[in-house]
């Protein structure tokens, strides 16, 4: 026998809900900041011994809670992105501008997942690694500086700035020195910056945002690496720049990282830069407060 449509509907109401899926919220991502806690021996084992792992995982719980969308990253990503810092030695977050943990939107798997940007502080932290380094240093160049260049076999570069009233930035470029007596350098014009900004996922927000000036002078120095030997660490930063890793295994930083197409997310900036390392869960309370650890560079010879 045959229903008629009431009872159809009321069949269709007393029915188990169906499965829906949907993208995660903040609200339903609160086990990342229990998995800062869970890797908190792996990032101890990967940390160089001058930074303390329990200011790292405060770091992170702090950018969990500043940075929108990034509790919603998936805990792979996450783990990948921290243990990457974790195992170059620095620090996530935009207090010291070494690192930078920006939510990409990935189309392909319709999650949240964590693109990691090394910061200008961060490349210069790794290139005074290198046995050879001697001296790195970048400016910005403005329309009443005395500036001139040439690439060649007798390069030259020659840069006075204006005492004041400098106008318009013009240029960025970046120096390097050897202890070998080698040097180079590379000079970009902000027409320059602005195509390679341009293709930049993050182009928008993160650092491109609140750090302009310093995102176009590392842009030098990222080109100026390829003129340079690089240490282990430094060309693994250069590798995993901008790139999403999806493991947090001690032997994951040697693998090709993935480059996914999406959207970066803006976290508003203005909340995240000289963010303090603060409000942390109950069961992180006990942890001691970890010096500050600020960039040291040895003078240029």
């Amino acid at each position: 026998m045959s229903t008629n449509l009431a009872d159809r509907v009321a069949a269709r109401r007393h029915s188990p809900a169906r499965t829906t899926t949907h993208r995660p919220t903040a609200g339903t991502q609160p086990s990342l900041a229990r998995f800062v806690q869970q890797m908190l021996p792996e990032i101890t084992r990967a940390l160089p011994a001058h930074i303390a792992p329990e200011r790292i995982a405060r770091i992170a719980l702090t950018e969990l809670r500043r940075v929108d969308h990034l509790a919603e990253c998936t805990q792979e990503s996450f783990g990948g992105a921290l243990m990457t810092c974790a195992q170059l030695g620095l620090e996530p977050g935009g207090a010291l501008g070494e690192a930078y943990l920006l939510p990409l939107w990935n189309k392909r798997v319709r999650a949240y997942e964590v693109q990691l940007v090394i910061g200008y502080q961060g490349m210069v932290r790794l290139f005074w690694q290198h046995p050879l380094a001697a001296g790195l240093s970048t400016h910005t160049v403005y329309e009443n500086d005395e500036f001139d260049y040439e690439y060649g076999l007798t390069p030259v570069l020659r840069h006075r700035p204006a005492r004041s009233n400098r106008g318009r930035p013009t240029d960025y470029y970046a120096v390097a020195k050897m202890t070998n007596g080698g040097s180079a350098f590379v000079v970009l014009s902000t027409d320059d910056v602005e195509a390679i900004r341009k293709r930049s996922r993050s182009r928008d927000s993160g650092p491109w945002s609140t750090d302009y000036d310093a995102m176009a002078r590392k842009t030098c120095v990222r080109r100026l690496f390829k003129l340079l030997p690089k240490s282990p660490e430094l060309a693994r930063a250069v590798a995993h720049d901008g790139a999403v890793r999806r493991d947090a295994s001690p032997d994951g930083l040697d693998a090709v990282p993935d480059y996914v197409e999406g959207e970066v997310v803006d976290h508003t900036p203005a909340a995240v830069e000289g963010a303090a390392v603060e409000d942390v869960p109950a069961e992180f309370a006990g942890w001691p407060e970890a010096a500050e650890q600020p960039v040291v560079e040895p003078a240029a010879q």
